[in-house]
């Protein structure tokens, strides 16, 4: 019997924080900004809840994509999170502190409803532009 628990406990140990499916890294470089807000609204509609993490200067990429969300009624504030964390500078050979910060959303009451008629909109648009070609 402890070799079951003590399985299972460290199952949840290792399953806890290395791996999220519902965990966006956000980038200040890589990508646009909807990008992150239209992947966290597909995150959303998948798992109910998304979060948004962030390290140094990207941090205020993460705020901006919760406050989209939050002013368009689609998320609400569940958690955040700030930490620091040392990440290894190859240029000088010591370890770098670095401000992060995660953030959880989850879906609003009304943010299935929101979504449909965001996406009839968008059908409505496209079938506009096929009419004028």
């Amino acid at each position: 019997m402890e070799g079951i628990t003590e399985g299972v406990n460290n199952m949840n140990i290792n399953n806890s924080d290395s791996y999220k499916k519902n965990r966006i890294q956000v980038s200040n470089t890589k990508k646009p900004l909807f990008f992150y807000v239209n992947l966290a609204k597909r995150y959303m509609q998948q798992h109910n809840e998304v979060e948004l993490s962030a390290l140094g200067m990207a941090i205020a990429t993460v705020v901006t994509v919760a406050e989209i969300l939050k002013n368009n009624g689609l998320a609400v504030e569940k958690k955040i999170m700030t930490s620091t964390v040392d990440i290894k500078d190859d240029s000088r050979g010591r370890p770098v502190q670095k401000a992060k910060i995660e953030i959880v959303l989850g879906k609003t009451a009304n943010f299935d409803d929101l979504m449909a008629a965001a996406a009839a909109q968008d059908a409505q648009n496209g079938d506009i532009d096929d009419q004028g070609a």
